[in-house]
């Protein structure tokens, strides 16, 4: 006679890598049914040109400090490589699952689309699929009329403590017996990579030692190249990934501020904890605006497209130092401050008038903190094509001897200019013949001239952005985001400018 198959809830864990204050895994739990923890490498993703290895590393380093913490509960998780409906598939031969559990995942189109099959699979095969709100961005909003109340009430609400009952999460050997029958994943990762490492044991880290000291610079060396590396949060990561909840950071952060002499700066690290969750929300309404401009008025500008700009621009070799010193930072560390990737997108968009989506996939790549919902929204208001932003074309030498005066970052990250004074580390196609045979440098060859001209090439982009910015769609289109976007009180200040 066949054994009855156990009922259980399957916790699918996707971008919410973490136990406490995951809401998913609270209803789980809640529901007191066996659970099981699975998490799927997939294939549609691995093979997505916006992901890189340094993302899977991340994802693997966190999966395993997850499975640490699992052990005192006699369980871990359930990694393999394969495809969700395969995988729930495979695991309706050993348990009857009744419910999946996992977050609402603002991501990009081929995720959306995946869970639109699974909705379609959960229905056709009687699992009831619950979706959880994450970090305070909500699903099927028409507009913001009641946005930020909502947001409030989420940031101020109680966190979600993880508590088991005893033997409620599938054990240990019965997962090792299913990695037998499927694909399991290797967590082996290489321990001497220059980037962040993941999990949230290394989030918590991080968040401590930001507030124990590193906070007390952060608003006056947050654009600063090298100074923000330590003064910045560095926490992106791992909100990204879900190792932590944005509202524990966040309630962590107000607590930490009632005795804090540098109230400041914890006002200024919020109210960007805020400005991610309003930008993934502008995402999770919009998605279109992960391949067109979110104003269609900008749809129509045309940019030619050149290869040549383009391998200088990713390899750092454009012939402005600063540019050059972030992008070569940013591939090798995955790590850029705010300023530094504005100025990078800007420059590849105006000043070497590339379409942005021709930096979309390579600068998700690189970015360890690869968050769609921030992602997509900003390249386009840094490239101009909203309609309802300020116009900023950022000058890199105005900002590299702004941000950057002692040439410090610059000479780090472009050795090839150690050696030259600091006015010529900063501009050193000012160098005359005689400069250069002084220094023993020689330009076209230790490095190379600029690519263009930015004060030319600024003028064209202001310009033709400034013309488009009068057409007719782009104005409706400028009210229809507004409207859609933006509260109440916002819409009405900024329609009237």
């Amino acid at each position: 006679m066949q054994k009855k198959k156990s009922t259980i809830s399957l916790v699918w864990l996707k971008r919410d890598l973490r136990l406490e204050d995951n809401e998913a895994i609270f209803n789980a739990l809640s529901s007191g049914k066996e659970v099981l923890f699975l998490y799927v490498f997939e294939e549609l993703l691995m093979n997505d040109p916006h992901y890189s290895q340094r993302h899977w590393n991340f994802i693997k380093e966190s999966l395993s400090d997850l499975n640490k913490q699992l052990i005192p509960y006699n369980s871990k998780i359930l990694i393999v490589q394969s495809d969700i409906i395969a995988v729930v598939n495979q695991l309706q031969s050993n348990y009857k699952i009744s419910d999946v559990y996992s977050h609402q995942e603002t991501g990009i189109l081929v995720t959306y689309d995946r869970d639109k099959s699974f909705y379609r699979y959960c229905k056709n095969n009687l699992i009831d699929w619950h979706e959880s709100i994450n970090n305070g961005v909500y699903r099927g909003m028409k507009d913001r009329a009641y946005w930020l109340e909502k947001s409030n009430t989420y940031f101020d609400s109680q966190t979600l403590s993880f508590s088991p009952k005893e033997n409620q999460l599938v054990p240990i050997e019965d997962i090792e017996s299913l990695e037998n029958k499927l694909t399991p994943q290797s967590l082996e990762t290489d321990d001497s990579s220059p980037f962040q490492k993941g999990g949230r044991t290394m989030g918590i880290k991080y968040l401590n030692s930001f507030f124990d000291k590193r906070h007390e610079k952060y608003v006056f060396h947050i654009s600063k190249p090298e100074m923000s590396r330590m003064s910045c949060s560095r926490l992106s990561p791992y909100l990204a990934w879900g190792n932590l909840s944005i509202r524990e950071v966040y309630q962590f952060a107000q607590e930490q501020k009632k005795t804090s002499k540098h109230k400041r700066s914890i006002d200024a690290f919020t109210s960007r904890l805020r400005w991610q969750t309003h930008f993934v929300q502008k995402f999770e309404m919009e998605h279109t605006m992960e391949k067109e401009s979110i104003n269609k008025g900008f749809q129509k500008l045309k940019k030619e497209v050149s290869l040549e700009f383009q391998k200088a621009w990713k390899t750092g070799y454009t012939g402005y130092p600063l540019i050059d010193a972030s992008m070569r930072c940013l591939n090798e560390t995955g790590y850029l401050n705010f300023r530094m990737r504005a100025l990078v997108v800007s420059f590849f968009t105006h000043n070497l008038w590339q379409p942005w989506q021709d930096a979309s996939k390579h600068l998700s790549r690189m970015f360890l903190d690869f968050e769609p919902g921030i992602h997509f929204p900003q390249l386009q208001m840094q490239a101009g094509e909203t309609g309802t932003n300020v116009l900023r074309i950022y000058n890199p030498i105005k900002n590299s001897l702004e941000h950057d005066p002692d040439a410090s970052f610059i000479k780090k990250w472009v050795p090839e200019l150690k050696g030259l004074d600091i006015p010529f580390a900063h501009q050193p196609y000012l160098m005359t013949e005689l400069d250069q045979a002084f220094n023993n440098f020689k330009l076209g060859k230790d490095y190379p001239y600029p690519i263009v001209n930015i004060k030319e090439t600024r003028k064209k982009a202001s310009d033709t952005l400034w013309n488009m910015s009068k057409n007719n769609q782009v104005k409706t289109e400028r009210k229809r985001i507004l409207k859609k976007h933006a509260s109440n009180v916002e819409t009405k200040t900024l329609l009237k400018n």
